[in-house]
């Protein structure tokens, strides 16, 4: 039997608090609960000793978690683990402990207030709040704010990586390059799997230089896999059979149409052009589609696209569509054809 679902303004109420429930996550990730907490239950006592809070309150914090499956109480007033206060382990690949401090950094508390402007204007407010743009800002005074926002996009990768490879289709490829590939962690994989592959890593030169060791000099994968520094929104100067580009194309239309049409006055007739991303009308988890769909707005004035607007941003860019692909997460692969 399904338990009964809130009042109406029981429903409302959790929602107008929702940002203590993400400063929960927040608190107890910097706390480090999950990583003091072991297999076995642990009492309050024990946990507040190891990761240096007030014992009362910490129990007030990780009953309030517990009421959403984050951590569990046992009938002796004990503290486990459940499958999701295990995502906050650190040093783990299946940690979202980055995720979690990313998503509640510092810049993001100043930035949700002002959503009525951003509704309003249709145009960010981190650069009203700051006096520069997002990525400026995050690389010249996000200190560790910067690092956990590289650190959580260096997890996402690395979560969807083998998903991802396993549903692109490489038959028929000789190079393939990865626009706005971080480090990369998803081009290792597809190298790793396709020996007949040829690699080529493209992003901002402060990324490409922390590339993972196996696509750098005297790397595994070194003899097959180039580095190349740059900027996908001036030029994407290379030749490939696929051009792969993962969780970028979140700008708004004219900088996405913008890197499209990059990557066709580089390509030869015939090279595929797959995009890896949500849709934000296509995917199992429409409130978070939702929620990062604004945050975009916020910090950098784009957005999540539905497939009717990839058709036309390919469209504006001179691409023709040719299909989507699901993985076993909610990213899509929407493809097209120069």
């Amino acid at each position: 039997m399904n338990p009964p679902q809130p009042s109406a303004p029981t429903r409302l109420k959790e929602l107008a608090l929702g940002n203590a429930y993400a400063a929960m996550l927040h608190a107890a990730t910097r706390l480090g609960i999950a990583d003091a907490l072991g297999e076995e239950p642990a009492t309050v006592p024990e946990l507040a000793e190891t990761v240096g809070a007030d014992g009362p309150t910490l129990r007030r914090l990780l009953r309030a978690l517990a009421l959403d499956g984050v951590f569990a109480e046992t009938p002796d007033g004990r503290f486990t683990h459940t499958e999701m206060s295990r995502l906050l382990r650190t040093g783990s690949p299946a940690s979202m402990a980055d995720m979690v401090l990313w998503a509640g950094a510092a810049w993001t508390w100043q930035a949700w207030p002002k959503l009525a402007d951003a509704v309003r204007t249709g145009e960010p407010v981190v650069p009203g709040l700051y006096g520069k743009d997002f990525f400026t800002y995050l690389r010249e005074d996000g200190g560790a704010d910067a690092e956990v926002f590289d650190r959580a996009m260096t997890q996402s990768s690395a979560r969807t990586s083998e998903s991802v490879a396993a549903a692109l289709d490489t038959s028929g490829a000789k190079t393939l390059v990865d626009v706005g590939g971080g480090q990369g962690h998803l081009l290792r994989t597809l190298l790793e799997t396709r020996p007949y592959l040829h690699g080529v890593l493209f992003d901002q030169p402060g990324v490409v230089d922390g590339a993972v060791p196996e696509l750098r000099d005297g790397g595994v994968l070194a003899g097959r896999a180039t580095v190349v520094p740059g900027d996908c929104l001036e030029a994407v100067p290379v030749d490939a059979d696929i051009y792969l580009i993962k969780q970028v194309l979140k700008w708004d239309f004219d900088r996405s149409v913008r890197v499209l049409a990059n990557i066709r006055a580089a390509a030869r007739p015939g090279a595929r052009v797959v995009v890896v991303q949500n849709l934000v009308d296509d995917t199992p988890e429409p409130r978070y589609a939702a929620a990062m769909d604004l945050l975009l707005l916020l910090n950098v004035g784009g957005r999540e696209h539905s497939l009717d607007e990839f058709k036309t941003l390919f469209t504006r860019a001179g691409l023709a569509f040719a299909g989507v692909t699901r993985t076993s997460t909610s990213l899509r692969l929407i493809e097209a054809t120069v």
